[in-house]
């Protein structure tokens, strides 16, 4: 890290926060509550289930995986929380056993009967009628059997490589086989390719909906792959390995190379966590603890399938609209409804959309028409995701084609989205787009498009800066705001950002926007400080922030320092949150909420009163040491008085007042869901009303 970006290590007391992955957790738990809410669509309520599988396995993937690697190394430091390392993981274990437990629990004795009563079933391999029996057998010998490969451990058969999260079965094996070997134990791989839920054909099925589970179809034939032996027992297993991807700068000469060599070990780093089915013996339990290195707390058995994740699909595959949420269509804002110059409207005005109550196709066709247009000279953008198929990809393709100078600053290590982005890089770098990688070590996550256009002699920027990724998909499921500008000094300082990132030199001064790692943990901080001098001046002191995480210590006691001057401070925060609100004498006029409804809560918006001027931020960054200090990230000024007030409404005042999906965090750390005693008021369903169409 560069010299002038070299902070000195602060402490402060351990007290004042909270652990950040137990604080995870919580999130969690905060998730599965609405897989218990009965007031959800059922077929919802299964896929919040499932979301928070998919979380749990990120978790081991990348925080247990380096809480592990860190024993490993020797550290003992704890954290800013002051708990040890193995104090943690002992912690994190009986969390994790307990909320495990509780999704099991919710899908066996819940939502699996509530589904079975609508005709949504998943047959047990003892429900297998006749006729069922028949075609599942069929299909085994046809569909199934052929991709397997039965291995028999003993010396000239060691354990097979197990793939991250892949499923596999263990069995127990008695007598001798042909060559008279005997070691009595076997692995069974389940191929990638095969579905892990199959649905049954109507002839066979007597609901609308019947299903049966892969890991059922081949514990139930697996004697066919091990002729005259004695199957002592099958159990099903699934190891979660550490995903994290470690690369040396010194050793790199070309990221996008290094990057896609690195990518094929991450399905074999070390294992963190062993999943297996309820039934499965102590004795082949114990051996699989062993071949992976793993200890009886790192052992999860649950009481079915051992990848909920699965469970994903099912909402798709069941056309059942009474059990889903309501459809909406995203609204086109009514500047931007008729077919006009975008670029006249934006030479008029700002253009504030809200995601995704209001659609994201202003920016696809942004993009779109840039390609497109003549007058348009260069085309600059940040890409963290995208997806595998994006129409904005696309048009970036082809504006590079038509001679356009087009910038890509795609960052390549955008956690799971690796591989997906070199794809892109490649196709982007084929079509004559420049591409570059960002900063090493510096994850650029700031959310940027530039579009440079010639307009009577001169060049005109136009810029749209966002709080969440470019990507159509998740802009249909997260919360998120986008300014589309063409205000001179903004445009400035995003062409100063997207020069500091592709050439070399110092960090120029930027007039409106704060970039991280330079100027935007100061800037926060001296916001923070300015409201707090404000209040013990006697005059008003307000902060209104909303965020996915809260962790950066000295923000922290900022913000507690604000508060005991005399500040009110209120903190939307949805995921891990490490201040402690309302301790007397520190943090009492500070209160934080949580909230979790039908989309995924990403905006960020940073609100201070300075004295009545209400100054507005929309950012890509949270309140994180990552976010300040570790990645290229932007905070943009709302300057629009209209479009500044609608940001404080929808994205801040609308939250504070929910009272049916806002869970408030108290003094000890545990979440409270706040429960309407008269009127209800859920944010996300006023936004939808208020914005949005219902089809």
């Amino acid at each position: 890290m560069p010299a002038f970006l070299q902070r000195p290590p602060k402490t402060f007391p351990s007290e004042h926060f909270f652990n950040r992955d137990l604080s995870l957790l919580q999130f969690q738990r905060r998730v599965l509550s609405n897989a218990a809410e009965t007031s959800i669509p059922l077929l919802e309520r299964l896929r919040f289930l499932c979301i928070v599988s998919s979380n749990l396995d990120e978790f081991f993937e990348i925080r247990v995986a380096g809480l592990k690697e860190q024993r490993r190394q020797g550290v003992t430091r704890p954290g800013i929380d002051g708990i040890p390392i193995e104090d943690l993981l002992e912690q994190i274990s009986a969390e994790v056993h307990s909320l495990v437990a509780r999704q099991y629990a919710l899908l066996n004795h819940e939502i699996l009967p509530a589904l079975a009563k609508e005709g949504i079933v998943f047959l047990r391999r003892n429900e297998w009628n006749e006729a069922q029996r028949r075609w599942i057998e069929e299909y085994f010998r046809t569909q199934v059997q052929p991709l397997l490969t039965p291995i028999g451990l003993d010396p000239a058969h060691p354990f097979p490589r197990v793939l991250n999260k892949s499923l596999n079965f263990a069995i127990e094996l008695e007598g001798t086989d042909a060559f008279g070997r005997a070691s009595g134990r076997a692995i069974v791989q389940a191929p990638r390719a095969l579905p892990r839920v199959i649905r049954l054909p109507k002839e066979v099925s007597e609901h609308p909906y019947t299903f049966v589970f892969l890991s059922a179809v081949i514990h139930e034939h697996v004697d066919l792959l091990f002729h005259g032996m004695e199957i002592k027992g099958c159990y099903q297993f699934r190891v979660t390995r550490n995903s994290d991807l470690f690369l040396d700068e010194e050793e790199i000469k070309d990221l996008r190379d290094t990057l896609k060599e690195e990518l094929q070990h991450r399905h074999f780093g070390d294992a963190v966590r062993l999943e297996v089915a309820e039934n499965c013996s102590e004795q082949m339990a114990q051996f699989l603890l062993e071949h992976f290195h793993l200890t009886p707390k790192d052992l999860y058995r649950v009481p079915g399938i051992v990848n909920l994740v699965r469970l994903m699909s099912i909402p798709d595959l069941v056309d059942r609209p009474d059990l889903k949420y309501r459809p909406f269509q995203p609204r086109i804002p009514r500047e931007l409804s008729r077919p006009l110059d975008i670029f006249r409207v934006l030479r008029r005005q700002d253009v504030l959309l809200h995601h995704p109550y209001e659609s994201f196709e202003p920016v696809i066709n942004f993009l779109k028409v840039a390609a497109d247009d003549p007058n348009v000279m260069a085309i600059k953008m940040t890409v963290y995701r995208t997806g595998t198929d994006s129409v904005l990809m696309e048009h970036l393709i082809r504006a590079a084609q038509r001679g356009k100078e087009v910038t890509v600053v795609l960052e390549l290590m955008a956690r799971f989205d690796e591989e997906a982005n070199i794809q892109w890089a490649n196709r982007l770098h084929d079509a004559g787009a420049h591409v570059v990688y960002g900063i090493f070590g510096f994850k650029t996550h700031a959310k940027l498009l530039m579009i440079v256009r010639r307009e009577e002699g001169k060049l005109r920027r136009y810029c749209h800066l966002g709080t969440g990724n470019y990507h159509p998909r998740t802009s249909r499921l997260y919360t998120d705001f986008g300014l589309m500008t063409a205000d001179e000094v903004i445009g400035q300082d995003v062409s100063e950002i997207f020069d500091s990132i592709t050439g070399l030199g110092k960090p120029g001064k930027l007039h409106h926007l704060w970039q991280a790692p330079f100027a935007l943990h100061e800037n926060v901080l001296a916001h923070i400080r300015a409201e707090a001098e404000a209040a013990r001046a006697g005059r008003k002191g307000r902060i209104i922030a909303k965020m996915n995480a809260l962790l950066e210590p000295e923000v922290i006691e900022a913000l507690y320092e604000a508060s005991q001057a005399g500040v009110e401070i209120d903190l939307i925060v949805r995921g891990a949150c490490a201040l402690r609100p309302g301790v007397s004498g520190l943090s009492e006029r500070i209160r934080v909420r949580s909230i979790v409804g039908r989309f995924l809560e990403h905006h960020r918006i940073f609100h201070f009163h300075a004295d009545g001027e209400q100054k507005v931020y929309l950012s890509s960054a949270d309140w994180m040491e990552r976010n300040f200090f570790r990645r290229v990230e932007v905070a943009v000024p709302v300057l629009d008085p209209k479009l500044k007030r609608r940001v404080i409404k929808e994205g801040l005042r609308i939250y504070l007042l929910d009272n049916a999906q806002a869970w408030e965090l108290d003094v000890d750390g545990r979440y409270r869901l706040k429960h309407a005693r008269r009127q209800r008021r859920a944010a996300q369903e006023i936004l939808l009303q208020e914005l949005a169409k219902t089809v």
